[in-house]
């Protein structure tokens, strides 16, 4: 009886959110770029900011960043907060500069400051990244968390947890082509913004009655119970052995996170579709201090679980490949499914469907816009219209769907889902972030040199993948290189960004570019700035550095090295 309930409750909310997503964007037009790409221009501060928020909090948070607490405890909240300062600074000074110019996405951005040639290498070197990457990472996460949270091997009658995950991923990879592929980026963004207030009442449902399980007397009872246990876990601070020691957020972190935020095509994707300047701020900043309270959600629940494993109350099972290793990107599944009743498991079901779905076909709609828009008609067709553009999107999306379901199954093997993401990312991110920035900055830069770094990112792209796949045959591990020469694979990126930074200022200073820039349009929106944008963005960034400190396990004075080095 409690499985029926489940799976009508699941199959009831699915169906509601797809219904009203059909209703509120019937009779919208997609027979033009700006109206299939990027809504017709016209998303308000609402729905930017709950399209961002549903883009992002996708199950390889809710799985893998919950996973990462289980193991490292509070110190990963770094993947939340710290993208609060690097939203402020799209607000302040990315979004401005990318409105301002009409651009649908970032190739397009490279195309006009440097060349034609830099707009194609690094659609393809998005289109890559997100084949290989992104599509596959959030249709395993979402597939994972599925599996747990409805029980699929025990419904099905299977052993296998590939099975099971194969199964869930076809599932979902097919529902959400149907968003992305069928109804553009309007239905994407209404759809997001519905399974948005799904996952927040959902996720703070989660962890409410996950506290409820510590302590049935109230939910401070229960956090004051789980500081005194476990008060190691409770620090912002980590240590040289947690996945992200606390020197990194100021290097590769905090760059992972500006690149996400603010260069990133699936995200900003979202902000190019702004009806004005005031209203994208707006928009982005919500999402801003939305993601404050993001630890509540997928930072919190992780620590409940390691708190009732080491009670006994939770069992969470070990990974079949490494039996001394707790299987941890299954533990939120599991924490769901002991702690909802039956109606509501299967309400969080259908909002963990949406959450995947929204990531999946963010990142697909993306897909298909960097090759329709960067590759068909930027190289091939450059007269193709919006019909044909748009057709060849829908058929390209369809592939790289197909693609991505394929290959998902196989990451049932990685430890971290999150950081298999976070560290695959990074290989494409510095080199797309660094033009970027020197192409904000510096004005004459030469396309060979531009070439040279997307073409580098791609190749670690492929070489990063290899690795990771065939590491054995290979011998490659970008990790292992790093830790071998005594430096943390963030602080090394870091450090490829600064290169690289250097690098395409000094190929525009002493080779600089003869290309005259093309006559900037008119800004087809209204450019007004909110007026409340700098001291809102502030504020934000105040709140970040008093989380840290107010869960920092050091006092001021242990910061001073000279103190340190003294004890």
């Amino acid at each position: 009886m409690d499985t029926a309930i489940t799976l009508g409750s699941f199959a009831f909310f699915t169906g509601l959110v797809g219904f009203f997503t059909w209703r509120l964007t019937r009779g919208h037009l997609d027979d033009s770029s700006d109206n299939y790409f990027l809504a017709g221009r016209s998303l308000s501060a609402g729905v930017i900011a709950g399209s961002l928020m549903l883009t992002n909090l996708s199950t390889e948070q809710l799985v893998g960043l919950n996973g990462d607490a289980l193991r490292d405890g509070l110190s990963c909240i770094v993947w939340e907060v710290v993208a609060s300062v690097a939203i402020v600074l799209m607000a302040l000074c990315f979004l401005p500069f990318y409105l301002r110019t009409g651009i649908a996405t970032v190739p397009q951005f490279f195309g006009e400051r440097i060349g034609p040639s830099v707009r194609a290498t690094t659609s393809l070197l998005f289109i890559a990244a997100y084949t290989l990457i992104l599509l596959p990472v959030t249709l395993y996460s979402g597939a994972r968390g599925l599996v747990g949270i409805l029980d699929m091997k025990g419904l099905l009658g299977i052993e296998s947890e590939f099975a099971a995950v194969a199964i869930a991923v076809v599932l979902i990879g097919s529902i959400g082509s149907v968003y992305a592929i069928f109804g553009g980026l309007k239905s994407v963004a209404v759809s997001d913004t519905l399974n948005g207030l799904g996952l927040l009442v959902g996720g703070f449902l989660i962890s409410y009655y996950a506290l409820m399980k510590v302590d049935p007397a109230g939910v401070v009872p229960a956090v004051q119970t789980l500081t005194s246990e476990h008060p190691e876990m409770f620090n912002s601070l980590g240590s040289n052995e947690t996945k992200v020691p606390f020197a990194t957020v100021f290097t590769g972190v905090l760059l992972i996170n500006v690149f996400y935020w603010c260069t990133n095509q699936q995200i900003i994707q979202r902000t190019f579709a702004a009806k004005s300047l005031a209203e994208g701020q707006k928009g982005v900043l919500l999402a801003g201090f939305l993601k404050l309270f993001g630890p509540l959600i997928l930072v919190l629940p992780g620590l409940i679980a390691f708190h009732l494993h080491q009670t006994g109350e939770l069992t969470l099972p070990f990974k079949e490949s490494a039996p001394d290793v707790l299987d941890s990107d299954r533990a939120y599944g599991m924490l769901v499914r002991f702690v909802l009743p039956s109606p509501l498991t299967g309400f969080f079901a259908a909002v963990l469907i949406g959450a995947v779905l929204s990531s999946f076909n963010s990142a697909l709609n993306s897909t298909a816009t960097l090759f329709s828009l960067g590759v068909y008609k930027g190289m091939f067709r450059p007269d193709a219209s919006d019909v044909a553009t748009i057709r060849v999107g829908k058929v390209f999306g369809t592939v790289i769907a197909i693609a991505a379901m394929a290959g998902a199954p196989f990451l049932l093997r990685q430890e971290s889902i999150f950081q298999y993401l976070q560290g695959f990312r990074s290989v494409y991110a510095i080199p797309i972030l660094s033009l970027v920035v020197a192409s904000i900055w510096f004005q004459k830069i030469p396309a060979w040199a531009a070439n040279l770094v997307i073409v580098l990112g791609g190749a670690g792209v492929v070489l990063h993948a290899l690795g990771d796949q065939f590491e054995p045959a290979l011998g490659f591990n970008l990790k292992a290189m790093t830790e071998a020469a005594s430096v943390h694979q963030w602080h090394y990126n870091a450090s490829v960004f600064v290169g690289t930074v250097g690098l395409l200022w000094a190929a525009a200073k002493f080779t600089p570019s003869t290309r005259v820039l093309p006559k900037r349009p008119a800004p087809p929106i209204d450019m007004t700035p909110w007026p409340l944008a700098k001291p809102a963005g502030c504020a934000i960034v105040a709140t970040v550095f008093a989380i840290y400190i107010y869960f920092a396990d050091v006092t001021v004075v242990d910061w001073l090295p000279w103190y340190a080095a003294g004890q």
